[in-house]
């Protein structure tokens, strides 16, 4: 869903000068996406076995306000970085991570500046100025920026046990499976329509943050869900799991209001359609981009069985 839908990837893709590049810059993204395995796993697995074994002083921070000390295994990179890096080198990687934040920051700010200004503020507005647009976005920017921190207290309770990284995974677990199933169907079954994928969406919507909200409260108010229950089946169950649960609901809700809506719902175009060979196009299973999809997918199966 990540490669295909998010306005991240998007906005670059459709810079490419043809829809072959297009897809080669997909596939190197895909590539690229196969390394934070061997860059935050494996080294986060090995900071683990330091700060138990030999550098446990490195992974305590002390409270300013309380005074206490406890160990956290959030400094493992930058307790790496201090103890394997040369001078010179840690400047250079701290000044990478810098860039990389904000590369990644102005993307986030731009892109959703840009859905808002466009989705919405236009179509309230359709006779705005440029100028007037422009003002619309930036105050969109500082809004989210406000959000974001105030985010942050909820995101540190939900990372209690697990950590920045199941953290950001499980969100994305909860709002990814009906996005994925949108474009999914949508690309290879011709009867979706417009109102199945908005059903499907706000109901994957709605169940995955209803999850999210119950997981919070279930660690910061005490909340007790009987794991016997359905509700306390669904809060309780491993994220991966429940993104299964959300992506095959989304695809019954699509399904069954698409057919149901047939008759009013807008007719889609065939061109948006998967066609084996579409008029003026080569033929994707002799093209090299196939081939190289294929290569992606048997480095992942390679890479689950092998660290499974």
């Amino acid at each position: 869903w990540y490669w295909c839908t998010d306005q991240f990837i998007v906005q670059r893709v459709l810079s490419a000068k043809n829809v072959k590049v297009a897809r080669q810059g997909t596939i190197f993204g895909a590539v690229l996406k196969l390394l934070p395995l061997f860059i935050f796993v494996i080294p986060g697995i090995v900071a683990y076995a330091l700060s138990v074994t030999e550098f446990p002083d490195l992974f305590t921070v002390t409270n300013p306000m309380t005074g206490e000390v406890k160990t956290t295994t959030d400094a493992a990179l930058t307790a790496l970085i201090l103890r394997d890096l040369p001078e010179g080198i840690k400047g250079l990687v701290v000044a990478g991570f810098l860039a990389a934040l904000m590369s990644s920051l102005s993307s986030v700010f731009n892109s959703t500046s840009t859905l808002f200004t466009f989705d919405f503020y236009m179509q309230w507005k359709p006779n705005a100025s440029e100028r007037e647009l422009v003002n619309v976005g930036r105050l969109a920017t500082v809004v989210l920026v406000l959000v974001g921190l105030a985010w942050i207290p909820f995101m540190q309770a939900l990372t209690e046990g697990g950590g920045i990284y199941r953290y950001l995974q499980s969100v994305q677990a909860y709002i990814s499976p009906p996005i994925a199933a949108a474009f999914l169907l949508g690309i290879f079954f011709k009867k979706i329509n417009g109102k199945g994928a908005l059903s499907a969406l706000w109901t994957g919507f709605v169940l995955g943050i209803g999850r999210l909200v119950l997981e919070y409260m279930s660690q910061e108010s005490g909340l007790v869900l009987d794991e016997n229950s359905l509700i306390g089946a669904l809060v309780t169950m491993n994220f991966l799991h429940y993104a299964i649960f959300l992506f095959v609901v989304s695809i019954v809700v699509m399904v069954v209001v698409s057919l149901a809506t047939t008759k009013t719902a807008k007719e889609v175009d065939p061109v948006l359609v998967f066609q084996k060979k579409a008029e003026g196009r080569e033929d994707l299973w002799k093209s090299k981009e196939f081939y190289l999809t294929l290569g992606i997918i048997a480095v992942v199966l390679v890479m689950w069985v092998f660290f499974w």
